[in-house]
């Protein structure tokens, strides 16, 4: 069976986005812990946390997965800027455990000018301050696009985060088409290499989910500009191979295209008849 959902928005809660993905299609769903640009989370509603969990239950979502904000930044220069990382990240791990057995993806950061050697060290102290030995909820580190000083456009860095957490068992990765593509892993024409490097670097068990993206730009632009499945550069079919993939096709896919609920329905619709069962 295709597990996949779309970015929903948070704001009327756990059970509303719940619906929204059925009424789409969608067995899963990824949202915002809080404003993508930042600020205090809402309160947790527990009742509609209990009636969320019945609700999946009844529909069969396996798995949702929560998105930390943008200006989460673990590897920044400003001493202030990674505390507020720190910060977020472990109100937002605590807040998890409401929903037991979860993932948690968010991006590893920018440099600014220090380096990867230092930026792979400050993410790892922030990780490692802000997570827990019990914790139930899967961290993933989301591969990037490699514009300006990003990092994790290499999966070499990746793993290097990796290696410095504590708890690494409780560490994954989410790749995303677009940025892969555009951080020059070809996986238009290369895709069974592609997955091959990254089980040498990683290990494909660490592969926890994927975000679906067309790309607006060329192979290896270091941009990242999502498209709508089948309208950019990585072309349709190679969303069918992706999802029908001996190696990926029991993964969890989320879609992150440019698009409001009617557009994400249109591709989900479209992924699920490509889907071979």
């Amino acid at each position: 069976m295709l597990t996949i959902g779309c970015h929903l928005s948070s704001s009327k809660g756990f059970l509303h986005m719940g619906k929204e993905a059925v009424s789409i299609g969608a067995t899963t769903f990824q949202f915002f812990t809080r404003n993508p640009r930042g600020g205090r989370a809402k309160e947790l509603d527990h009742e509609d946390i209990r009636a969320y969990e019945e609700y999946a239950i009844a529909h069969g979502f396996p798995v949702i997965l929560a998105h930390a904000p943008y200006t989460l930044n673990a590897c920044a220069r400003e001493g202030r800027t990674r505390e507020f990382a720190w910060e977020t990240m472990a109100d937002d791990l605590k807040r998890m455990e409401a929903l037991p057995g979860q993932m948690y993806n968010f991006h590893p950061g920018s440099h600014v000018g220090q380096g990867m050697e230092a930026a792979v060290e400050l993410i790892a102290a922030c990780l490692n301050q802000a997570m827990t030995k019990n914790q139930t909820t899967t961290i993933l580190l989301e591969t990037m696009a490699g514009k300006g000083s990003e990092v994790g456009s290499r999966f070499e860095e990746l793993r290097a985060v990796i290696d410095r957490v504590r708890w690494p068992e409780h560490m994954g990765v989410c790749l995303d088409t677009c940025h892969v593509y555009d951080a020059g892993y070809d996986i238009v024409n290369r895709l069974d290499e592609v997955l091959e490097e990254f089980d040498r670097i990683l290990g494909l068990e660490r592969l926890r989910a994927i975000h679906l993206n067309d790309s607006k730009n060329p192979f290896a632009s270091h941009k990242d500009r999502h498209e709508k499945i089948g309208e950019g550069s990585l072309g349709a079919e190679t969303f069918v191979r992706i999802i029908n993939h001996p190696k990926l096709r029991k993964l969890p896919f989320f879609l992150e295209t440019p698009n409001e609920l009617p557009g994400y329905a249109g591709e989900i619709a479209f992924l699920r008849g490509a889907y071979r069962e």
